[in-house]
């Protein structure tokens, strides 16, 4: 049986009912998305129009009129669902939507209708430029551990490794054809087709190097000064800050806030670089899995970044506010905002016997919920990957 995303039920729940928004499918390339609507529109039991604009020839408005008409074609008295894939890469494609939407919303014509789109940025400037009101996303983000698991059969450690790519999952036995893979057709595309193709970026030689940094310092914190002085570059840090917003909307690296209670000091903080898939890190880290499991200082890096990957990944689907925490030597690695409560969370690889003052430090300043230390003795790694991450940061 194929293995289904939580999400699809979602989706298939939003679909039965009466119309009323144009569903938004938006997340990292190759977590499924096309995969995941397919799933559920093939189950239905209305007529469904599948198109893409992820072709080599131009597409234009026109093309999603052509659609639209159509769709509506084979509607009849019963309905049809329309489904537009890439559609970011349409010049003008919300107010085409927009004016569609609405004249269907007029003459009661009983269409449903789906977007897709890999560069959520776009999708959401698109979307709050012209179909305020008319929408509602459904985020997909990476595959968890648990979803990996379900799917492949893997244990953590490969999740951890490995990352969570569906689509590289049957590659991981021949370790230089998985790592190329990741780097040719998720980094370089994604950097290419949905990043550097569709927004303005005056600098693509910078924003490739600080993709690579960010992948190399995953965990760290990283003023944007030093950030420039590694890439040895003159730009301004406004450029980089900026930057790093693309690369975080595109589903790749993105900079955790420093925790500070007021809002104005914590954007104005260094950020803590987190990628958002361990397999963006190891496919350019040099290693194989036995080798990286062989190195407790890189192995303890990745444990690290999958966790922060994992608590990342559910800010981005609007689980949760992912932020850091430092005061002179006293350091929470993560810090957890969910509704009303915080909850401070520290990461060791290892079994440890030492007392933990940040912790105690971010305690005393902050009243979290929760305190939880994930390895080191505390709550398994394991445990903690493939558990959503709303069982430890709500209730």
């Amino acid at each position: 049986m194929t293995y289904q995303r939580p999400q699809a039920a979602i989706l298939t729940r939003r679909l039965a009912e009466p119309r009323r928004f144009i569903q938004v499918v938006a997340g990292p390339r190759q977590v499924g998305k096309t995969t995941l609507v397919q799933q559920v529109v093939e189950a239905s039991d209305v007529p469904v129009q599948l198109a893409s604009a992820d072709e080599p020839t131009l597409r234009g408005a026109e093309w999603i009129a052509q659609q639209w008409d159509a769709t509506r074609l084979m509607a009849g008295t019963e309905g049809a669902v329309l489904v537009l894939d890439e559609v970011q890469k349409v010049p003008g494609w919300s107010e085409t939507v927009k004016r569609l939407w609405d004249e269907d919303t007029r003459k009661r014509r009983k269409i449903k209708v789906v977007v897709l789109g890999s560069a959520p940025l776009l999708i959401q400037r698109g979307l709050s430029e012209s179909l305020a009101g008319r929408f509602e996303v459904l985020y997909l983000p990476h595959w968890s551990a648990a979803e990996m698991h379900a799917a492949f059969g893997w244990p953590v450690e490969k999740s951890i490794f490995y990352g969570g790519y569906p689509g590289a999952a049957p590659l991981i036995d021949d370790h230089e054809r998985w790592s190329r893979y990741i780097r040719d057709a998720l980094i370089e595309t994604t950097l290419a087709r949905d990043v550097l193709l569709l927004t303005r970026v005056d600098k693509p030689a910078l924003l490739r190097r600080l993709f690579e940094l960010g992948c190399r310092y995953s965990g760290q914190i990283l003023s944007y000064t030093k950030m420039l002085g590694q890439l040895q570059d003159a730009g301004n840090t406004t450029t980089l800050a900026h930057y790093l917003d693309l690369l975080a909307a595109a589903g790749m690296l993105t900079g955790l806030p420093k925790f500070a209670g007021e809002a104005v000091r914590s954007r104005g903080s260094s950020p803590k670089l987190q990628v958002l898939d361990t397999a963006l890190l190891t496919a350019q880290a040099g290693y194989t899995f036995d080798e990286a499991r062989a190195d407790p200082e890189f192995w303890g890096r990745l444990v690290e970044s999958a966790v922060g990957a994992h608590l990342a990944n559910a800010a981005a689907a609007g689980v949760c506010e992912l932020y850091y925490w430092r005061e002179r030597n006293r350091e929470v690695d993560f810090v957890v905002r969910s509704r009303r409560s915080l909850t401070a969370i520290e990461v060791k690889s290892g079994r440890t016997q030492e007392v933990l003052p940040g912790l105690a430090a971010f305690a005393a300043a902050f009243k979290p919920k929760r305190k939880l230390l994930v390895g080191g003795g505390g709550i398994p790694i394991e445990e903690f990957l493939t558990q959503p991450v709303a069982h430890w940061v709500q209730g």
